[in-house]
């Protein structure tokens, strides 16, 4: 099932299930066109504010201006599937605590690294989850997405999920959550993890990496996934 091929990908990816691609073999020509196009697009497209006060509002506007940005930079994104990662760098990235993220994958182990190592490692964990859910994005086929409706939320909440729905005609619906946490300062609420059929990509990140942190260091995988980040975007 393809949508469940998201799920899968996602959670597999620190263990190397992409097959390895080079942008050596590109044409040089094709990628700076293509860039250039997806430049122009986005340089006409207006950018619209997403409050992150609300959180539901929030997941669902970002969702619905990423997913049009795909479908207006269609041809460009087939010329060179990297432009994915600008895509993701550009509309997600803002709205998702991945340093927050990074640090519960340190977990445990965070007392046994020193801040310039945090520091590096929570720089190319964002790089990773650009690369990684740039990639997830070449499985979106304009399925539908039923969002959550807005609820109250109590002032004392600081973590809650929004829950989402995937709709393919044909198959049964994957229900996905997205869980976020409001800053204590800014009041701002942002994505730090996503929960696919109940199985949480964080959790699974802690669980693998924090063992190869714990046994190897954070430097040792702080270079693991650096050179995961660089990998291309393919079709498949």
């Amino acid at each position: 099932m393809k949508i469940l091929s998201l799920v899968i990908l996602v959670i597999g990816f620190s263990a190397g299930t992409w097959a390895e691609t080079s942008q050596a073999g590109m044409n040089g020509a094709n990628f700076a066109n293509a860039l250039s196009e997806s430049k122009h697009i986005a340089s006409k497209t207006k950018r619209i504010r997403v409050d992150k006060k609300n959180p539901y509002q929030m997941i669902e506007k970002v969702a619905r201006l990423t997913f049009d940005r795909f479908a207006n930079e269609h041809n460009a994104i087939r010329a060179n599937p990297n432009l994915l990662k600008v895509i993701v760098r550009e509309e997600l990235m803002p709205y998702i605590n991945y340093k927050y993220s990074a640090y519960k994958v340190i977990g445990n182990n965070f007392k046994k690294t020193n801040k310039k190592d945090r520091a590096e490692f929570v720089k190319v964990f964002r790089d990773y989850l650009v690369t990684a859910y740039a990639q997830v994005f070449t499985l979106y086929n304009k399925q539908l997405v039923e969002f959550e409706p807005a609820k109250k939320i109590n002032t004392k909440t600081k973590i809650l999920a929004v829950n989402t729905r995937v709709i393919e005609s044909g198959r049964d619906d994957i229900n996905i959550s997205f869980k976020v946490r409001k800053d204590k300062k800014t009041k701002e609420w942002k994505a730090f993890d996503m929960v696919a059929e109940g199985v949480s990509l964080l959790d699974s990140k802690q669980a693998e990496l924090g063992s190869l942190i714990r046994q190897k260091g954070l430097p040792y995988v702080t270079k693991l996934l650096k050179e995961k980040s660089k990998r291309s975007i393919v079709f498949k």
